[in-house]
């Protein structure tokens, strides 16, 4: 039988607006807490240190989180993170009304934000394939991909909104947000999930393991490795051309134009990518975008104009999806169930890593060259990452036989 269409998928509506709602709110508070913390300090240091805590805190705790998302009832864990999040932002609301806030509540707050996060996201990527049919599971890691856009989008406007007419709104509508999935979660229904027949040992000996399963995947390991290659290098041309055009004289309200095009690219991008991905081989999806995205990057070498360098990056952001759908697709169907958390949880370390160094890499070109030169480089790293994935025997390998026997599999469990 034809499933029924993700619009008419209860658990999948619940599980994707509940996440848009905590997406939004977490955009938004992610913008309102550097002004917050510039407001009480003056302190430039002290306000990156903010977010500095919540993205170390999210690494740190990513491949344990994991772990215990394949060890706990995940629904649970997803409701016990939505209820501290939503708390630790009521007492940011609290220490602004009553005038006590301080730079160590906020830090403590950011780390709480860090670490909820972390357990979160890989108990909702595990749960997606036993709330979604193994057919539309592609239709929905690209929804979800366009969620994070959308809600991007919509909460950093709605939070320097909010921040403007009070400092504590942002704050109060971040929790309100989270509250607000939570009870959407409590009515979210997740088929029981098959134990593993082998018994739970230490959390350390099962974040080994998973470690061991997931290096020891070669198609896993090759299609990850290169994901996360890309990605670096793209997160380092992400800066390189915002401060470049800002050398090039495009006004403030022009950049932001930018990066608006570029989340605007996304959501495009995966709206199409469910199409893309059905219409061509997981190879070609993966290595045709890599290849774009290479040839696409030294344009901006040319442009000066910053609409002219927006619709460079929405067209960039309208590719990725189809591979990200791809790659995210099959690491989901060709992982079992019992791992699909520690999955999950590498992946976003070594993503997480990547977002995170790629515009460390990006800055420190920017210092030592040209912006032009910086962008050669960013190109020429995007280049090599997308040559030894056209190249690799095992990527080579990623057929649609393959993907069929992944889905096939998938729905006979």
């Amino acid at each position: 039988m034809t499933p029924a269409p993700l619009s008419r998928n209860r658990n999948y509506r619940l599980l994707w607006g509940s996440q848009l709602l905590s997406v939004a709110g977490f955009s938004g508070s992610m913008i309102a807490f550097p002004l917050l913390v510039l407001d009480i300090t003056h302190s430039a240091a002290a306000s990156g240190l903010v977010l500095t805590a919540s993205a170390v805190a999210g690494l740190v705790a990513g491949i344990p989180a994991g772990a215990l998302a394949d060890r706990w009832n995940r629904r649970k864990l997803m409701l016990g993170c939505e209820a501290g999040y939503a708390l630790a932002m009521l007492s940011v609301v609290a220490a602004c009304w009553w005038n006590f806030l301080g730079v160590p509540h906020i830090v403590a707050v950011a780390v709480v934000i860090g670490l909820c996060g972390a357990l979160f996201d890989p108990a909702e990527e595990a749960t997606l394939p036993r709330v979604v049919p193994a057919e539309q599971l592609a239709s929905a890691v690209a929804m979800n991909g366009a969620r994070g856009h959308l809600g991007q989008l919509s909460g950093t406007a709605l939070g320097g909104i909010l921040y403007t007419a009070s400092r504590w709104l942002p704050f109060a509508a971040d929790a309100l947000a989270h509250t607000v999935s939570l009870v959407g979660l409590l009515f979210l229904r997740v088929p029981a999930q098959a134990k593993a027949g082998t018994p739970l040992r230490g959390l350390h000996h099962e974040i080994l393991d998973g470690l061991r399963w997931v290096w020891g995947q070669r198609l896993l390991r090759a299609i990850g490795l290169c994901a996360v290659g890309l990605n670096f290098f793209f997160a380092a041309f992400y800066l390189v051309v915002i401060v470049l055009a800002q050398q090039r004289g495009v006004p403030s309200g022009e950049i932001g134009v930018m990066a608006a095009m570029f989340g605007g690219g996304g959501i495009l991008g995966a709206l199409a990518a469910p199409r893309l991905h059905r219409a061509l081989s997981p190879y070609l999806a993966i290595t045709g975008v890599f290849w774009m995205l290479a040839v696409l990057t030294p344009l901006a070498v040319f442009i000066d104009r910053g609409y002219v360098m927006g619709v460079l990056l929405a067209a960039m952001a309208f590719l990725a999806p189809t591979a990200n759908t791809t790659i995210g697709t099959f690491q989901l169907l060709l992982t079992p169930g019992e791992l699909r958390g520690r999955l999950t949880g590498v992946m976003g370390v070594a993503t997480g890593v990547a977002a995170a160094a790629g515009p460390a890499l990006g800055g420190g070109l920017m210092e030592v060259l040209t912006g032009s030169q910086a962008v050669l480089v960013c190109a020429a790293g995007m280049a090599v990452v997308t040559i030894l994935t056209t190249f690799s025997a095992t990527v080579r390998s990623f057929s649609r036989e393959v993907a069929a026997e992944a889905l096939s599999s998938e729905r006979s469990s």
